[in-house]
């Protein structure tokens, strides 16, 4: 949302100028009969990720005017900080000042939802959805996904607006909803909607692949497979379709079928790309030769891009020399410099580590060369040195690659990340400090060291400003979310912090965020759902650092 009074581009110019230390600073303390100093205190606060702060300096720009735009912006930046006293008075100043709006009936309904208020919260979605405008039921949506005290209430509210037909007939907003109650974890409900979405929309093919999804999801594999296998031929011919089939059954663990999905219609280097990666992934080593050799007869003289793909269908075969001959072979053009970049991994995977890391040198020294080809010539050196057990190797790596590209951002973030590997966490947030000299905004940024912070220091509540710098840019990132309900954990808010949580999982099936949930209900004394989010979390990626972590501080 753009910023009153056109604040939006002076913020981050301060911000640059000023540096990190600003983060750490209390917003500026204005004299309270200046609305315009006052608004941009709160805009400071905002920038500075100080929520609570931004909020009390808008409600007090909307308290001094008669500005519904700044009652407007209060209330949902009181909403965003948690501040349900601040967004209701704001929206008492809102309701004063304007008609009322579908925005604001949003907001109704989700400070409704936020406080457990059932009756309001239903008395602001029945209005939102009988709406004609489009937007009506959007907003609906946002409320009810917005979570609450009551993880129960949204998806209550929701089953009783399926039961009285209150979803508009627009296949749109059945899909979007069926959607909701899936993220939900209300299969029952989710069940429900998809009936009566099928009944309503039965020859859509985007409602067959729902119900596949529906059925999967509650574990009735087999019936997901028939409901895919009743799919016409004339579906799979349009390629937005076929992609979302592929997935379906690549969800399913199928990815032999998968990857015959794709071979049916119109076939290009993307799809071939994606049928490989599925057959090896499958470990059909059968399908994948053949359509190796199928692409090599076809292919008399094959262009670059084909080159590149038939050197990677080559590693997935284990040919790894194979690989390389097409990866030499890749003439100038856009395919080149990828070429060059996996042959020096192939290089190495051939245990020719030192040629391996000779060729990404004189990558690195090209200036025939683009600049990002020659900046991941240093991040793939900096990785194939981690892996060979080359600490020193890799930070020198770092370095140079800062000498020739100086405070680059994405070098500059892999070596913070190698120092949070090292425990090096006063060196991790130097780099990603300096990171938010050049860009304040920078968002995966601002959440990698807030989570760093809450990980693995004690500055809570500056972690927490930094994570909320990132929620006021990305408020429905999954793994923002995760952060700011790790932080709030570490805080001891255990209750709100389960709630970000569940509703991060939701967004994103993460073996960290699994683990996260895992360990607050662990805490909680809720220990038997705990282990099931542990089990998840092992499913995803057994390996997983935080996983490991939470299972040794629990004894789960």
């Amino acid at each position: 949302m753009p910023a009153i009074l056109r604040l939006s581009l002076v913020v981050p110019l301060l911000l640059a100028l000023s540096g990190p230390a600003l983060a750490s600073r209390k917003a500026p303390q204005p004299a309270r009969d200046d609305a315009l100093t006052t608004v941009m205190a709160g805009e400071f606060a905002l920038q500075a990720g100080q929520l609570s702060e931004a909020s009390r300096w808008y409600l007090e720009a909307a308290r001094d005017t008669e500005d519904a735009g700044l009652a407007e912006r209060a209330t949902r930046i009181a909403l965003l900080s948690n501040d349900d006293a601040g967004a209701a008075e704001a929206l008492k100043l809102w309701r004063a000042r304007a008609p009322r709006s579908l925005a604001m009936r949003g907001a109704e309904a989700t400070l409704a939802l936020r406080r457990g208020d059932a009756r309001a919260a239903r008395r602001e979605l029945d209005t939102l959805m009988k709406s004609p405008e489009d937007m009506g039921w959007r907003y609906a949506l946002t409320a009810l996904g917005s979570g609450g005290k009551d993880p129960g209430l949204p998806a209550r509210l929701l089953g009783e607006l399926v039961d009285a037909s209150a979803i508009p007939a627009e296949l749109q907003a059945w899909l979007a909803f069926a959607g909701l109650a899936q993220q939900l974890e209300q299969p029952e409900l989710s069940r429900r909607i998809v009936g009566r979405v099928v009944e309503r929309f039965p020859q859509e093919p985007r409602v067959v692949l729902l119900h596949a999804a529906q059925l999967r999801r509650s574990g009735d594999e087999a019936a997901a497979r028939q409901v895919l296998g009743g799919l016409g031929a004339d579906i799979l011919e349009r390629p937005d379709l076929r992609l979302a089939v592929a997935a379906e059954y690549e969800a399913l663990g199928d990815s032999a079928a998968a990857a015959a999905t794709l071979a049916k219609g119109p076939q290009d280097d993307q799809s071939y790309a994606l049928r490989a990666s599925l057959l090896a992934k499958a470990d059909n080593t059968t399908a994948l030769t053949a359509l190796y050799d199928e692409l090599r007869r076809e292919a008399g003289e094959p262009d670059g891009g084909r080159r590149l793909l038939l050197g990677q269908m080559a590693e997935f075969l284990k040919r790894p020399q194979e690989a390389l001959d097409w990866y030499r072979s890749v003439p100038g053009g856009n395919a080149r410099a990828e070429a060059r970049l996996r042959a020096a991994n192939t290089l190495y995977e051939l245990e020719r580590k030192d040629q391996a890391f000779q060729e990404l040198r004189t990558l690195q020294g090209d200036a025939s060369a683009d600049d990002d080809a020659r900046r991941n010539a240093y991040l793939l050196e900096a990785e194939l040195r981690q892996k060979n057990g080359e600490d020193a190797g890799e930070l020198d790596v770092f370095a140079r690659g800062l000498a020739a590209y100086p405070d680059d951002i994405e070098i500059l973030y892999a070596r913070g990340l190698a120092w949070e590997r090292r425990d090096r966490i006063d060196r991790a947030e130097a780099d990603f400090r300096k990171i938010l000299v050049i860009d304040p905004e920078n968002t995966a940024t601002l959440n990698a060291l807030g989570y760093t912070l809450a990980d693995r220091t004690q500055r809570y509540q500056e972690a927490l400003e930094l994570i909320d710098r990132a929620r006021v840019a990305e408020p429905e990132n999954a793994a923002i979310i995760d952060s700011y309900g790790w932080v709030l954990y570490r805080l001891g808010r255990l209750p709100e912090a389960l709630v970000q949580l569940r509703r991060a999982f939701t967004l994103q099936k993460d073996p960290e965020i699994a683990a996260h949930v895992g360990e607050v209900l662990w805490v909680m004394g809720q220990k038997d759902e705990a282990r099931k989010y542990f089990d998840e979390a092992r499913k995803l990626d057994p390996e997983n650092r935080s996983l490991q972590r939470a299972l040794e501080k629990t004894g789960a």
